[in-house]
Order: C-alpha cells, then sequence, then structure tokens
C-alpha cells in the first residue's frame, strides 16, 4: 500500500479500507422508530433501543417539541401475535395501554400514573387495539396459545375481542376465521370494520373487509362484506371525519385507495403506485382520511416513495413534491403531516413536511452520526435483464472513502443482498449497515427480485410457485450485470441476506456457481422443516409460493438448499438468534449439519436473546465484526478494524 501527496488518498486493497464509521455506530447513539401516531397536537411513537437490550420504548413528543418515555423503565411495548407483531400501544388523552412483550398482558396507566396488568394472565396476545370510550374498553386483536387451545385446535386462535377498561374482562366479538385485523369504530361507535381472511392465505393473497352495527351492549350484528374476497387483498380501513369509510385494494394491478360510503365504493386513485404495503405486521398506516373528503397518502412506484393529495373526488391526484423517498405513518396536524421517513442522504427520522411546498424539518433522527459527504456511498437505482426476458432491479452502492481508493486496475467485491418476506422491497433509505460495507471498500447491490413490491401485482406474482427459482435468478443476474460492467469483481461477490433472503441466499450457493460465499441471518434452509416447525401466521405460506404441501413434497425437496448442500462449494457463515420462532434455532442447526456432513468451509454464531432480527447493540456489533472477518477470509483482504476473528471449519 501506498499514498501520494498530502491528502491524497491512500491506494488500498478493496476492504481494507479504514472506514470513519466505527462499528460502534451501528448502534451507539442509534434507535429505530416504528408505530408514530398522533395525540392532538402531541405526536407519539416506539423506539427500538439497542443500547437498552433491543426493548421498544413507547415516547411521546409535546407540541412544545419536549419529549418524554411514556412507557415504564424496563418494559419492552410489543407484541408477539403473529410473531411480527404491531400496533402494540394505545395512548388516547387518559387512556394509555400497551403490551408487555415479556408476558405478553396489556398494562394500563392508572390515574395516579402507576402501570398496572390490564389483562389476566393467560397465554394471550394482543395487538391492534381501538379505543371504544363510549362502551369503556378496547377492541383488540387477541391470538390464544392457551395449552388445552393448541391441543384442540392444532394452532393458535385469533379472534375480535372486547377487552374491558374497568376489569379487564375479556369478551369475544367475532371468531371462526384463521386470522383479523384492523377493527376500526366509526366516528359514532355505531359501525365497527374489520378485516377477516383463512389458511391458505397470506394478507395479500385475499383478504375481506367487514361492516357490522354495533349494538348498544356492544356486540356487532349482522356483518356483511363490503370488499374483498379470497384472491382480493384489502388493507388498512380507515374512517373518515364525514363517516366514510376508505380501505387499500387491489381489484387489478395496482393497490389503489378506495371510498365506501352510502353503500357504494368509489375509487379514489388510478395512477400506477401502490397505496398499501404487504401486511406482515398490525397497524400500517400509508394515508390519513381529513375532513374534507381528501385524504393525505403514500404510494410507491419505481422503487420509491412519494407524498400525494387524493380527492376530494375520485381520480383527482396531486404529487407534494419532498426530496424523501421512503416514507411510512403519517400523521396530519394542521398544514402539515409527520412521518417516519428517509431518503438516500438522510437515515430514517420523524420528519414534518409541509403540505404547501413539501419543505421537511426533523423532529427525531435515529442516529447521532454522519458521514461526511466525501465519504457518503448514495444509492444508484439500476434495471438490469434476467430470465425470459424479464427485468429486475436493484440498487448499486460503489464503495467510497475519502481516504482511500483500489488499485489501478482492481475492482471492488460486492455484496449481493436482497429484502426479506419475500414480498418486501428494497429501501432507498441511507442505511448504516451499507455504509458500513461502503467505506471499508466493498460494494453493495440491493436486489428487488421478482415477487417484490411497488412493481404491481403481475410482478409481485412472479414468485408464486417460483420461490427460490425466480429470487436467485434475479439475484445472479444483477451480480453478473454488474461484473460484465466492469463495475465489480466477478470472482468476489457474496450473497447475504436474512429469513427469506437468507433461503435465497442459501439456494444461490446450491443452485448456482456464483458467489465466492454466503452470509444468512436465520435462513431457511430446510422447506419441510419450515412447513412443520413455523408460526401459523406463515405456516401455510409456501402453498403459493412452492405448491400445496404434501402434494407438492417433492418440489419442496428439491427446492431446499439445505438437502443439497452437497452441491455447495462456498463458504458460509450463518447467524441465528436462540428465541427466533419464525425459523427457529433448529432450523440453523439442521443447515450447519448439511455443510458439516459435505465439509464446506462455515461458521456459526448463536445469539441467546435474539429473535427474528437482532435489536441488542452487543448482537449487532458482533455480527458485523463476523461478516467482516469472514469477508476477509473469503474475498482476500485484511480488514483494517480490530475484529474477533471467526473460525471457517469443514467438519
Amino acid at each position: 500500500m501506498g499514498s501520494g501527496t498530502a491528502g491524497d488518498p491512500t491506494v488500498s486493497p478493496y476492504g481494507s479500507w479504514r472506514s470513519p464509521f466505527p462499528i460502534d455506530w451501528l448502534t451507539h447513539g442509534t434507535v429505530r422508530p416504528l408505530e408514530l401516531d398522533g395525540d392532538g397536537d402531541d405526536l407519539t411513537w416506539l423506539e427500538v433501543r439497542p443500547e437498552e437490550g433491543g426493548r421498544q420504548v413507547l415516547v411521546r413528543r409535546a407540541a412544545d417539541g419536549s419529549t418524554s418515555d411514556v412507557s415504564p423503565a424496563g418494559v419492552n411495548v410489543r407484541t408477539r401475535a403473529h410473531e411480527y407483531g404491531g400496533a402494540s400501544y394505545l395512548l388516547r388523552g387518559d387512556h394509555a395501554v400497551i403490551s408487555d412483550f415479556s408476558t405478553g398482558r396489556l398494562l394500563r396507566r392508572g390515574a395516579d400514573g402507576t402501570w398496572r396488568p390490564l389483562t389476566p394472565e393467560r397465554a394471550w396476545r394482543y395487538a391492534d387495539l381501538e379505543l371504544d370510550e363510549s362502551r369503556g374498553r378496547l377492541i383488540a386483536v387477541r391470538e390464544d396459545h392457551e395449552p388445552e387451545t393448541l391441543e384442540r385446535h392444532g394452532e393458535a386462535e385469533n379472534a375480535l375481542v372486547a377487552v374491558s377498561l374497568v376489569d379487564g374482562d375479556v369478551t369475544v366479538l367475532a371468531s371462526g376465521r384463521d386470522f383479523y385485523a384492523a377493527p376500526r369504530l366509526s366516528p359514532d361507535g355505531r359501525q365497527l370494520a374489520w378485516l377477516e381472511w383463512s389458511h391458505p392465505n397470506m394478507p395479500w393473497d385475499g383478504t375481506e373487509l367487514m361492516l357490522a352495527a354495533v349494538a348498544a351492549a356492544g356486540a356487532p350484528a349482522d356483518p356483511v362484506r363490503i370488499a374483498g374476497d379470497p384472491s382480493t387483498w384489502v388493507s388498512q380501513p380507515l374512517w373518515a371525519p364525514d363517516g366514510s369509510l376508505w380501505f387499500a385494494a387491489e381489484p387489478d394491478e395496482w393497490m389503489a385507495l378506495h371510498r365506501w360510503r352510502d353503500g357504494r365504493t368509489e375509487r379514489m386513485t388510478t395512477i400506477s403506485a401502490e397505496f398499501a404495503g404487504p401486511d406482515w405486521q398490525f397497524g400500517y398506516r400509508s394515508y390519513v382520511p381529513l375532513a374534507d373528503g381528501t385524504a393525505v397518502a403514500i404510494g410507491r412506484s419505481s422503487g420509491r416513495d412519494r407524498l400525494y393529495l387524493v380527492g376530494p373526488q375520485p381520480g383527482a391526484i396531486r404529487e407534494i413534491p419532498t426530496p424523501l423517498t421512503e416514507l411510512d405513518r403519517p400523521v396530519v396536524q394542521g398544514g402539515s403531516v409527520v412521518a417516519i421517513a428517509a431518503a438516500p442522504t438522510d437515515a430514517l427520522a420523524i420528519v414534518r413536511i409541509a403540505l404547501a411546498d413539501g419543505s421537511t424539518e426533523v423532529l427525531r433522527t435515529s442516529t447521532d452520526h454522519h458521514l461526511p459527504t466525501d465519504d457518503l456511498s448514495v444509492g444508484t437505482p439500476v434495471e438490469f435483464p434476467t430470465t425470459d426476458g424479464r427485468t429486475a432491479f436493484g440498487i448499486f452502492y460503489a464503495p467510497r472513502n475519502a481516504g482511500h481508493r483500489g488499485p489501478d486496475g482492481e475492482r471492488p467485491p460486492v455484496i449481493v443482498t436482497s429484502h426479506g418476506g419475500p414480498t418486501s422491497a428494497a429501501s432507498t433509505a441511507r442505511s448504516l449497515t451499507v455504509q458500513a460495507f461502503t467505506t471499508r471498500g466493498i460494494a453493495v447491490l440491493d436486489v428487488d427480485y421478482g415477487g417484490s413490491t411497488g412493481y404491481g401485482r403481475s410482478f409481485r406474482k412472479r414468485l408464486e410457485g417460483e420461490w427460490g427459482i425466480v429470487d436467485v435468478d434475479d439475484c445472479v443476474a444483477g451480480a453478473r450485470w454488474l461484473a460484465e460492467r466492469g463495475l465489480v469483481d466477478g470472482e468476489r461477490m457474496v450473497v447475504r441476506g436474512g429469513s427469506a433472503s437468507g433461503f435465497t441466499t442459501l439456494a444461490s450457493l446450491a443452485f448456482r456457481d456464483v458467489f465466492a460465499g454466503g452470509i444468512t441471518y436465520f435462513g431457511i434452509g430446510d422447506l419441510h422443516g419450515f412447513v412443520t416447525d413455523t408460526h401459523k401466521f406463515e405456516s401455510r405460506y409456501l402453498d403459493r409460493l412452492v405448491g400445496p404441501w404434501p402434494e407438492a413434497s417433492d418440489l419442496y425437496e428439491a427446492r431446499s438448499p439445505g438437502l443439497h448442500a452437497d452441491r455447495m462449494r462456498s463458504p458460509v457463515l450463518v447467524l441465528q438468534g436462540e428465541e427466533d420462532r419464525v425459523v427457529p434455532p433448529s432450523e440453523a442447526e439442521r443447515i450447519v449439519a448439511a455443510l458439516r456432513r459435505n465439509g464446506v468451509p462455515h461458521a456459526y454464531l448463536l445469539f441467546p436473546g435474539e429473535d427474528h432480527g437482532f435489536r441488542q447493540a452487543a448482537s449487532i456489533r458482533r455480527a458485523f465484526e463476523a461478516e467482516l472477518s469472514f469477508l476477509g477470509q473469503v474475498l482476500g483482504f485484511q480488514p483494517a478494524d480490530e475484529v474477533a476473528p471467526i473460525e471457517l471449519v469443514r467438519a
């Protein structure tokens, strides 16, 4: 290695650059905002705090800008309903209710400020809390995991329930379907809307929007279906102040906003954009109906979000210009909308956006750390050809570090990654993890393969029956496309992913000969095992992604990379949470055993206290150090950081 005159970048092998981004920045001074909501002039949200064991804390921001923690010290405000949770608190005026992750019970704050259990000590999980103040109760989704329920039913039972705010008494309002979500009470309290669906559907396969009158005693009477069916996706029902019911639905190619009033449904948006995303968690919100008959809405297309004003007449829509490309959970206050937002140069933050001109003000940032512009790799949207004449998409991040450059004639290594789901989408937000790689001289390609959201229904449905084929083809095609253009070293490409993307990672290693190594976080190796070991919400997911079980068992075996480890030649790093119930440790252990039997170089790290997505600071830092050590060994560079090395073993 050498350097030029003072101020010139040092010539260093890619991967070995000394980064201005310390590994500690991944967690220190970093939070993740979730579940933004409004309470009058105040804002409320959850913060994931890695330095507090990854717990979620309920925060209130008052109109004067002051912030305070609302939830009690030590409590993790989170629910395990559907395992992925969401909608785990309610804060409205004097009413404050949270879900305690450790027990599953709802806690309520009393007039004296003390938090006490509201619901009984049972194996019940709650989500999607709706206040029915006039009747002194909450309406919620309950997931029953009582031993006798599991023995009788074979899986958890879901229902809509009412929870008394006086004594915590629980009354079932609707049951009999496999899943319920989004109970929404009309402004006058006389009607209740909700979503329901059954196996084998995931929500985006088909849901039904139900509507029922609420009797004086509080029971819903004579429910009727007003939208959706087993093959039509409906999401996010919300009542407008005028008593009309808005919802998102996908009767054709795009997830459009609709309005139901006077017994008639009107389609409010007709542009090519998705106005709702897949319902992996409870409580998603991508629009807000307003009193004047309009709605402020987030639509996604071409790999990014945009802000719109919709209505009041069907088809009327106007974009509100903003530099932000990721938007979530809008809250309208006066002439502004507040959202969890980000851009290619800006990390996630809670941002106020003026509806008049799109100007922005950051109210709460997710990180205290900022890279100088000269060190920041800004993602470039790319599209590239893939199999059968199709096109796939992604975001490419080139290595960038003002203090270093690669040797003449050398091309950088690349990490090819993709999102989980597999129905999610690549984020355009400035990512701490991506910058931690690029500032060390490693390129990143984040792939939106066929099956991703934000490109229309046909693109998302490419994956039906083709999981492990289309996603793998598109990741491979993206990697080769970069190498053919001289943007990366085609001999030093690593595939990386978690959960569903971890499956894509393992399948890419087993069934293609392209990548020099793979990194999998809680990835699926044996599809048979996933069907029998996973939780209720996803237990029939593979019916569409692969084929009906057990009729398609041959396909399950053919697509399971863990059953074909003899085809793997490249090293694998396996990272797993000990408490994961979506992809349990037994799945990682099956993968590791297969790698060991076939002599594939590998390393396995099990993280105590972690589940499906690492949240603790120590785990996040150790996992990245392990990745860096693995990449150095596989790609042939010496990391500049002092990291605890991992040992690649063959047996």
